[in-house]
């Protein structure tokens, strides 16, 4: 069959691209339906919602994805090269070039890979327009080339972004791609390592390469592509003009068209939604503007709940004072990653994959009903280090945040301890070091390791066990000087792609798991108390030991609360007895606590509380990136963007579940307290930076 050779590329590519995308579109929608972690319990008339109204979001952001491909179309004409045109980009490339590889400028600020590939990227495009510009004999099969390039670079994309990467995505955290996507990317270097670490590799890139081909052959099938370019000035103007307003309509459906899917389901509310727009809007908007977004209550009276449910004086202070002599012992913080309760026997698992931690419940001080306040570590290192609600938006860790913090270190500092921030990883990662660095931490990150005694690392970083290594020396070294240390942990194995030094534990079927891992980092934490047991300093050392956040805080509605139960633990043997704690509680409130068991006095500006206190308000914070949950007398809270509320009334199920009903009448109460702590925490750092 004779190829129809067409003049004008746009037509014919722009039609299939519709097409194309509403059917990616499609089969994702049902890949996501069939996914375990989707609970589904739709009606026929919310099946049609959910692809009625993604119909009409894939096909508004098909128009958006066209952008490449209009610039592109752009440029396909050979008046560039012709003089004085061809000389005079060319002048402003190499300049370009020049300053960007010789010379400090903005992707500079990102760090990690982002400069390296700018460098190449533009030496890449100098030198391909200097090619055609000085030997126009190669014009013709580069354009023919660069078409199909740019096609299969398209079919790149949907194969990896949206047909393997959305499915991934949304078995991880039950929603579309939001800014913890936006993070992994600024990343590149942990999450293409994470990729590799993780799946097999040569199956994966020969799938894509074939369905990208696949993509290619679909958009130019029947069609040769050697003349293809701008069939003249008057057919581009009326592109252009045709474009942009296909643009205005999709840009305003697609921002304002949102705000109509939500629903009390999050699968509801997520299914219609297009993953590539929910990416672009989170890159540009990962700090949400509180004052803008939530509901707000007269400042005066929200700064006067917040003193009093604070037990603040009048500027904002509480005086904690104790009638006893301050206890300085050692302090060591262990964040663990991504330890949900329901990984440990005590709350239920069956497994017995935590012996270590499940043994170490019957000797220690225990918070049954403590919550993490996010889905994220950087949640998890907000709320231990600033004892704080979480932010909206990004946390305060990734945020760049000129006024000084009232933070653990801080505290800790003041009474003399030497402060440090252990992490087998790169502390560039998630901006721990900025933050901890800006805190008056010493960090120890994995490029401080003794290289030759690191046991085991992957793309993250070390093996907990390595982590803990380095602890112990460092604090062998403070007590060798007789200084009092905090050292706050942070561990990593618990993380994809679930890999650990080999003959540490037992496993039934693939070792690369995660309930493998936990496995592991259970392991990890009875060899580090062990060997801490043998130390000179162990009697005089407390250890605090608390998940960073669940596994997957995934649910029916957006804050499930089981999702966000973490376990919490103070261990000190002859100092604090054991004891389980059925209050429930928040990771903001674990430090403080702990000062008061060491009988600290101190000048707070904490929103956490000493849970063992009579006068202790019983309450949970917890956030998604725009979702900020406050769990009080049975009730959940709900502050979302265009200031919405909502409540549900909380059932315990046993076996550390819970049901969440949507109520029909608000409790007051609950919501000026959730609005006064959130707002004030919000409005006093988005002010400081």
């Amino acid at each position: 069959m004779k190829k129809l050779c067409f003049k004008d590329w746009m037509s014919i590519f722009a039609s299939r691209f519709y097409v194309i995308s509403v059917l990616i579109g499609f089969i994702i929608r049902v890949i996501l339906l069939f996914l375990p972690i989707t609970v589904v319990d739709f009606t026929v008339g919310q099946y049609l919602r959910i692809f009625f109204l993604g119909f009409l979001n894939d096909l508004m952001f098909a128009t958006i994805g066209l952008i490449p491909a209009f610039l592109f179309y752009s440029t396909m004409t050979d008046k560039k090269y012709q003089k004085p045109w061809g000389y005079i980009i060319e002048g402003i490339l190499a300049i370009l070039t020049i300053y960007v590889v010789f010379f400090n400028d903005i992707t500079d600020e990102y760090g990690g890979v982002v400069p390296e590939i700018a460098n190449v990227l533009l030496l890449v495009v100098l030198a391909c327009f200097s090619l055609k510009l000085f030997v126009p004999v190669v014009r013709d099969k580069w354009h023919v080339g660069a078409i199909y390039l740019v096609i299969f670079l398209y079919g790149c994309f949907n194969v990896l972004f949206i047909l393997i990467g959305e499915p991934v995505f949304w078995y991880e955290f039950g929603v579309r791609y939001n800014f913890i996507a936006v993070d992994y990317m600024i990343y590149t270097n942990e999450i293409v390592g994470n990729i590799i670490e993780s799946y097999p590799m040569v199956p994966l890139v020969l799938g894509v390469l074939s369905l990208s081909a696949l993509f290619c052959w679909l958009m130019t099938r029947g069609y040769s592509v050697k003349n293809a370019c701008i069939a003249s000035g008057k057919h581009y103007l009326i592109h252009l003009g045709l474009f942009a307003i296909l643009l205005c309509i999709s840009f305003k459906w697609l921002h304002w068209g949102y705000n109509n899917l939500n629903t009390n389901n999050v699968f509801l509310t997520e299914l219609p939604k297009n993953g590539c727009w929910n990416f672009l809007e989170a890159f540009v908007n990962n700090e949400l503007d509180y004052a803008q977004f939530y509901p707000l209550m007269d400042s005066e009276e929200a700064n006067n709940l917040k003193k009093e449910l604070c037990h603040e004086d009048s500027t904002g202070v509480c005086h904690v004072q104790s009638d006893l002599a301050p206890i300085h012992k050692n302090i060591v913080l262990i964040t663990v990653e991504s330890l949900s309760a329901n990984f440990m026997g005590t709350y239920g698992d069956d497994g017995s994959i935590t012996p270590n931690l499940d043994q170490l419940v019957t000797k220690s001080l225990v918070f049954d009903h403590l919550f993490a306040t996010g889905n994220r570590t950087v949640r998890g290192l907000e709320a231990v280090t600033l004892s704080l609600p979480p932010s909206s938006g990004e946390s305060l860790v990734k945020r760049t945040i000129e006024k000084e913090f009232f933070s653990t270190g801080q505290v800790l500092q003041s009474l003399g301890y030497h402060t440090m921030y252990v992490y087998g990883g790169d502390s560039y990662f998630d901006n721990m070091r900025e933050f901890f660095g800006k805190n008056k931490y010493d960090i120890h990150d994995k490029f401080k390791y003794e290289k030759d005694s690191i046991l085991f690392d992957n793309i993250w970083g070390t093996s907990d066990e390595d982590s803990y290594r380095e602890a112990m020396t460092l604090c062998d070294m403070d007590y060798a000087k007789n200084q009092p240390f905090f050292a706050h942990i942070m561990t990593i194995s618990n993380h994809r792609p679930f890999t650990y030094p080999e003959g540490r534990i037992v496993v039934d079927g693939n070792p690369m798991t995660r309930r493998a891992a936990v496995k592991y980092t259970d392991y990890a934490i009875g060899k580090f108390l062990a060997d801490a047991e043998k130390k000179a300093w162990f009697k005089e050392t407390v250890f605090v030991i608390v998940a960073d956040h669940c596994a997957s805080s995934a649910g029916k509605t957006s804050l499930p609360l089981e999702g966000y139960h973490i376990p919490a633990l103070i261990y000190a043997p002859g100092f604090v007895e054991p004891e389980r704690i059925s209050k429930v509680c928040s990771q903001i409130d674990l430090m403080p606590t702990l000062f008061s068991l060491l009988n600290f006095s101190y000048d707070s500006k904490f929103y956490g509380q000493n849970i063992l206190s009579d006068s202790y308000r019983e309450r949970a914070f917890m956030a998604t990136y725009q979702d900020l949950g406050y769990y009080a007398d049975g009730i959940l809270t709900i502050l979302s963007p265009v200031k919405q509320i909502k409540q549900y009334k909380v059932t315990e199920l046993g076996n550390w579940t819970y049901q969440e009903e949507l109520m029909g009448e608000y409790s007051q109460k609950q919501m000026r307290e959730a609005q006064a702590l959130y707002q004030v925490a919000n409005l006093e750092y988005s002010q400081s930076k």
